[in-house]
């Protein structure tokens, strides 16, 4: 089996999962891989298939039954001027609110422009009249390829469907652009099977990702012989039966947070917070969980019977891995808004606005200390991290964002830097309840971090703070430009100078010496005393960490300067790890 037969084997039976039972196609080659994957589904009766010789004619057969039948109808179609005859029914269904899942082979990227048969622009070919647009990008046999596909197909069917509580935007068209390399039929080979994972979806025909769905989607046509019934939670919030062993996981975003935090408390979970989701505070909340992710050990031990997750996760790739579970594991994310819900594993089983536990804590046969167990392990960890920070005299990147985090001010806010800044704070942060830390963590760029924590300050009202690094801090030096005229944030800045990108030393580009410096490390000699005096500012350099507490003091605009070394850093960091590691190890 080949890729593209592949992805139209999984993604035609995740589609029926959500509660497909229509589909219209119209004949062409570049579609074949879900053209006979509809087929063969429609042979085994667990949806019905119409054929239109035009395009046109297709699109609004399946228009009137998405409209009659009040559920998602799917109408595929091959590359080029075919996928432009279904505009006209795309509009109708968008000014309706009809439900249309409009799928459009194309052809893939290298015969784009080139003046290839049958190949023309087709992304976002619809514009502003559908209610989502993804390209899907070609199949390939990679891990995780399934677990893409099978999410893919749910998103769809929940943008098309309109899903309540906040999900989506009301019922309406979504077009997936689907490219697809020869081989187009099943060719017998081993391609797939070789290296990827098996095509199933998940137990019992259950969607892969579900969602409370109002409108369309939770009623219509009764399911067809042999097919599964629609797949769909009712609309509002989801109730979760109490389990000993489950995880809450807050990312960065604008979410209630503090709800989250009462959830865990009620429930007896652990809370895995991140600096900027304003959910590091309580019992459950663990400064040190980075760590224990990082512990294949303690990870095989703790697998957890639920996750639910808010926001967006990922200051790490261990607490990445971590959320990619296992088909059983049910995992819960919460959504933040019209269609906004952050799943980069596509691991998620459900997206729901609201959660409820029922059920009792610590029900008979409850075998207990699910808690503590992860407490005791933070503890350790914690301990033998800071134990390796204090017995280095020398300032390090680690210890000024772990001294920096507890030396502020009751009150403050702390705005942290999108790259190894924010991932230090979130590596020393101890649970507060009074420190507001936020970060542009959307899409985690260094655009703009000085101004945005300017404008943080102004509006804090109070004292406020940032932890930010030299090319972050140069890279907005027009930010700190302001008029006489202007109101003055109570903001220090503490920036962390170590001559470059220093993230980039953990990864693997680390491994190429001979082009590292240059194109990672970038280092750059600037001396930021004179950038401060260019536009008259308080500056002042620390030179060992017991300097801090004395340097955050005063008022007004105002930079402070840590000098470290990268490499240094880079050493440091494996210590704690290592030290973190045989703390947990040994508890």
């Amino acid at each position: 089996m080949n890729p593209s037969t592949a992805f139209g084997v999984a993604f035609s039976d995740e589609l029926i999962r959500c509660g497909l039972r229509e589909v219209v196609l119209a004949p062409g080659s570049r579609s074949t891989p879900l053209a006979m994957a509809f087929y063969e589904t429609a042979r085994q009766q667990r949806l019905r298939l119409h054929v239109r010789i035009d395009e046109r004619s297709a699109s609004f057969t399946a228009l009137g039954l998405a409209k009659a039948s009040r559920r998602p109808v799917a109408v595929l179609c091959t590359s080029g001027t075919a996928a432009a005859n279904f505009h006209p029914a795309v509009i109708e269904a968008d000014e309706s609110g009809v439900p249309l899942i409009v799928l459009t082979a194309d052809r893939p990227p290298e015969l784009r422009g080139i003046g290839a048969n049958q190949a023309i622009d087709q992304i976002k070919l619809y514009g502003a009249a559908v209610r989502w647009f993804c390209e899907a990008g070609l199949p390939e046999a990679r891990p995780g390829a399934v677990g893409y596909w099978r999410s893919l197909a749910c998103q769809a069917w929940a943008y098309a469907a309109g899903a309540a509580g906040g999900l989506g935007q009301g019922s309406g068209p979504v077009h997936l652009n689907l490219p697809f390399r020869e081989p187009l039929v099943p060719d017998g080979g081993e391609e797939w099977l070789a290296g990827a994972e098996s095509l199933d979806g998940r137990p019992g025909g259950q969607p892969w990702t579900r969602f409370p769905l109002g409108g369309y989607g939770g009623t219509g046509s009764p399911p067809m012989t042999g097919g599964v019934t629609g797949g769909v939670a009712p609309p509002g919030e989801i109730e979760l039966p109490w389990t000993e062993r489950g995880v809450v996981v807050c990312g960065d975003g604008d979410y209630d947070a503090l709800a989250l935090v009462e959830l865990a408390g009620q429930a007896g979970w652990p809370v895995l917070a991140e600096p900027s989701s304003g959910a590091r505070r309580g019992p459950g909340a663990l400064s040190a969980y980075q760590y224990l992710l990082a512990t294949p050990e303690f990870v095989r031990e703790h697998q957890p019977d639920l996750i639910v997750s808010a926001g967006r996760p990922g200051l790490s790739r261990a607490q990445l891995a971590f959320l990619k579970n296992g088909l059983a594991l049910r995992h819960v994310v919460v959504a933040q808004g019209p269609g906004r819900w952050a799943d980069p594993q596509r691991a998620a089983t459900d997206v729901a606005p609201a959660l409820r536990i029922t059920g009792t804590r610590g029900g008979a046969g409850s075998p207990g200390g699910w808690l503590e167990s992860w407490q005791r392990a933070d503890g350790a960890a914690r301990r033998a991290v800071d134990a390796v920070l204090d017995d280095d005299e020398d300032l390090t990147e680690p210890r000024l964002a772990r001294d920096l985090a507890s030396a502020l001010p009751e009150g403050s806010l702390l705005w942290c830097g999108s790259s190894q800044p924010v991932r230090d704070i979130d590596l020393g942060l101890l649970p507060r309840a009074d420190l507001r830390v936020l970060a542009s963590r959307g899409t985690s760029g260094i655009d703009g971090t000085t101004s945005s924590a300017i404008g943080a300050a102004l509006a804090h009202g109070g004292p406020a703070f940032a932890l930010i690094g030299d090319l972050a801090f140069l890279h907005d030096a027009p930010g700190l430009a302001l008029g006489p005229d202007e109101p003055r944030p109570d903001l220090c800045l503490v920036v962390v100078n170590n001559d470059g990108g220093g993230i980039f030393s953990a990864l693997e580009q680390a491994a190429f010496p001979g082009s590292f410096e240059r194109l990672f490390g970038t280092p750059h000699g600037t001396g930021l005393h004179h950038l401060a005096a260019a536009f008259a500012l308080p500056y002042q350099r620390l030179e060992q960490p017991g300097d801090l507490t004395k340097a955050l003091q005063g008022t007004g605009l105002r930079i402070v300067e840590a000098q470290t070394s990268r490499a240094a850093g880079t050493e440091l960091r494996v210590r704690l790890r290592a030290a973190a590691a045989a703390a947990i190890r040994g508890r």
